[in-house]
Formats: structure tokens, C-alpha cells, sequence
């Protein structure tokens, strides 16, 4: 029997069709990250917070980016704007937002004291700029006085009694806290409410004071008070010209608030 001489590497490599038979090493694709948040530094400069406030002003801005001006950096895999949108998803509002204490915002994941510090800040200047524009103006009426007051007592967690005392033109003298009570109902004397007016000879005062459920409908509570209140301003010969109960604006209760005043209750 005639022996055949041994198959070479060539002849093997061409018998074996286009692939050699030895085993090549295969391209592994990199398995898929999770989607990683776009630092704002990466993002096209018309969509950056700065560039885009710069272009067409703080308006053209969304809730979640202007709180990502005053945070500035955010954190691994976390940009600035996905800090504030998880502030907004986890409060639902920049009113609930605003009510939270120092300690309990700089616990939120991407913050810290400095941040949480700036964004208290932020919003105690909103609530003094819409204070200093009501100064020069008459504050004789309910919605004057819930355009001034609202912004800050909207944001309060607790029902909180404050005294406007105006002058003989209706204009703001000072607004002061008398007192700040549990969720349901806050406590004053009297005296306590009558000493600011007297201290600055004030003309007259309104009272104002919030209810943190949002519904402006008074209680027995707020009757009883005002009617006290009424009597002891009579008393001292003080104008008391009207109560004013901040709430929520709803379909239902488009204003937002109660005045004694206008409902006759004074």
C-alpha cells in the first residue's frame, strides 16, 4: 500500500475553506453600562443652565436647572440638574421644597451643608424681594396682602401669626411673628398681638396667618381669636382692619385665602 505524505500546514489551511482551523481570537463587544448621567460641562453650550439663562433669560429655565445654579457640581454619575430633578420628584413642588429645614435638605444625596445652605438662602431672598416691593405700596386690600405674605407663608410647615402694622396712608410700617404653633392651630394672647402696633404707634394692623393644609376656611378657633382680637383693638383704640387667612389656591377657591373683612366677619 502506497503511502501519501503528511497534509502541510498549507494544505490543511486550504482544505479548511476560508477560515484557517486554528482558533482565532473573537472581538467581545464591552458588556452595557447603565446609562450614565451627562455632565453639564459635556452638554451642547446652548443647553448648559448658564449659557442658555445668558441667551434667553432666567425664565427660559426649568425648576430643576435653576436649582442646578445654585448647586453648581453634582456627583458621581449625578449632575447638577439630576440632583434638583430628584429634589423635585422626591417634594413634588418648590413650595414643599422651600418648607424643608437646613438639616433635612443637606441629608439628600448630592447635597451637604454648603448647598443646602445656598438653597435656603435663595429662598429667604425670594421671600424678603417680594416683602421690600409691597413697601411703598397700599396694603388695603385682601389680595394685596396675600401677594405679600404668600410666597413666605405658603412655605411654612407650622400655622404661623404675623401682624402687619400700617400707617394713617395705608402703607407698611413693619411685619412682625407673634407667635408659631403646632399643625393645627396656633395661640395668642392679645397683648401679645396689641404690643407691636402700640411699640410703633401704628395706625392700624391687619393679622394674617396660614393654614399649612392649604384650606382657608377659618376655624372655631379663628373666630374665637378674632373676635378677642376685635374687642381688645376697640379697647385701645387701634385699627384693626382685617383678618387674613392664607391658603392654597385651588378651582374651587381661586383666591387662595379668607378675609374677615370681606366675608363681613369683621
Amino acid at each position: 500500500m502506497s503511502s501519501e505524505p503528511p497534509a502541510t500546514d498549507t494544505a490543511l489551511a486550504e482544505s479548511s475553506g476560508p477560515f484557517p482551523s486554528a482558533v482565532q481570537p473573537v472581538e467581545i463587544p464591552p458588556p452595557k453600562l447603565p446609562h450614565a448621567s451627562q455632565r453639564i460641562h459635556d452638554m451642547p453650550a446652548d443647553e448648559r443652565p448658564r449659557e442658555k439663562m445668558l441667551k434667553h433669560g432666567p425664565g427660559a429655565l426649568t425648576d430643576a436647572e435653576l436649582l442646578a445654579l445654585f448647586f453648581r457640581t453634582g456627583m458621581q454619575g449625578l449632575s447638577a440638574i439630576d440632583i434638583g430633578r430628584m429634589l423635585l420628584k422626591k417634594y413634588s413642588t418648590l413650595t414643599a421644597l422651600s418648607r424643608q429645614q437646613i438639616t433635612e435638605i443637606q441629608k439628600q444625596k448630592g447635597l451637604g451643608p454648603a448647598k443646602a445652605l445656598d438653597l435656603a438662602a435663595a429662598f429667604e431672598l425670594g421671600k424678603r424681594l417680594a416683602r421690600q416691593e409691597a413697601v411703598q405700596q397700599r396694603i388695603d386690600n385682601p389680595q394685596a396682602i396675600y401677594d405679600l405674605l404668600a410666597p413666605e407663608m405658603r412655605a411654612e410647615p407650622l400655622e404661623v401669626l404675623k401682624i402687619i402694622l400700617l400707617t394713617t396712608r395705608g402703607t407698611l410700617i413693619a411685619i412682625e411673628e407673634i407667635s408659631r404653633g403646632g399643625l393645627a392651630e396656633t395661640i395668642a394672647h392679645p397683648r401679645e398681638i396689641l404690643r407691636p402696633a402700640i411699640m410703633h404707634s401704628a395706625f392700624g394692623f391687619i393679622l394674617a396667618h396660614n393654614h399649612p393644609s392649604g384650606d382657608p376656611t377659618p376655624s372655631s378657633a379663628d373666630l374665637s381669636m378674632t373676635r378677642r382680637i376685635r374687642e381688645a383693638a376697640t379697647l385701645m383704640q387701634i385699627n384693626f382692619f382685617d383678618h387674613l387667612i392664607i391658603g392654597a389656591p385651588t378651582p374651587d377657591r381661586p383666591a387662595g385665602y379668607h378675609s374677615f373683612r370681606e366675608s363681613g366677619m369683621l
